[in-house]
């Protein structure tokens, strides 16, 4: 049984076919890059896992159940197992590390103590146990994609969706996350399904790749 399988699935934007008729399979526990071209539907992809949009047509499975076809999500968002990091991090500034991380926790009315054990313990496991009091523009660009790799993580998803993550890092500080994004797939063991349009990067990442083509207008 696949851990996610796309049959066929399309999807359109303003007239223009985004994805069209894309099948793929990924295995629990896989590390899988969607490589191509800006506008080719590695994005609207992760959406489509995740639960965001629905297909215009297709299936979408995720562990042997049906959870997406043709204009229907037939599974919510918050009940799919899935946790995304986006290219903008969307962390909130006003709040501090700790509440950035356990904001989904605290949206799925996680108990108090338990929120606090998973925030110390994926703080820790990202290297920010001594930044929980800090606020997001006090850290550094790294510092910043740590935390919301923390949020996305907190939530012990099935599936890690990660879009552009490091586009906005400088070559180093990338190469030092993927590093870290790749132990912390060892040690968790989620699938992962990471967008980049570097190829060096998608090399690193993934165990596998799928390439996605350019979408064109109907």
């Amino acid at each position: 049984m696949s851990a996610i399988e796309f049959r066929s699935v399309a999807k359109v934007y303003r007239a223009r076919r985004v994805i069209d008729s894309l099948s793929f399979t990924i295995e629990a526990g896989e590390r899988v890059v969607l490589f191509g071209p800006s506008g080719c539907g590695k994005s609207t992809t992760l959406l489509l896992i995740a639960g965001l949009v629905a297909p215009d047509s297709g299936e979408i499975w995720l562990h042997g159940k049906v959870v997406s076809t043709a204009g229907r999500i037939h599974a919510a968002p918050r009940s799919r197992g899935v946790g995304m990091v986006f290219q903008d991090l969307a962390l909130w500034p006003h709040m501090s590390v700790a509440e950035n991380i356990g904001f989904g926790l605290r949206a799925r009315r996680v108990a108090a103590a338990e929120c606090r054990r998973r925030i110390g313990d994926i703080a820790s496991l990202v290297g920010l146990g001594d930044y929980l009091q800090v606020r997001p523009g006090e850290l550094s660009g790294g510092e910043q994609q740590r935390v919301a790799l923390a949020r996305a993580l907190a939530l012990q998803p099935r599936f890690l969706l990660m879009d552009e993550p490091l586009s906005n890092l400088d070559a180093v500080l990338s190469r030092r996350l993927r590093g870290e994004i790749l132990r912390l797939h060892a040690e968790l063991g989620f699938t992962l399904v990471y967008v980049t349009h570097g190829q060096e990067e998608a090399q690193e990442i993934g165990s596998r790749t799928i390439e996605l083509g350019e979408s064109r207008a109907l």
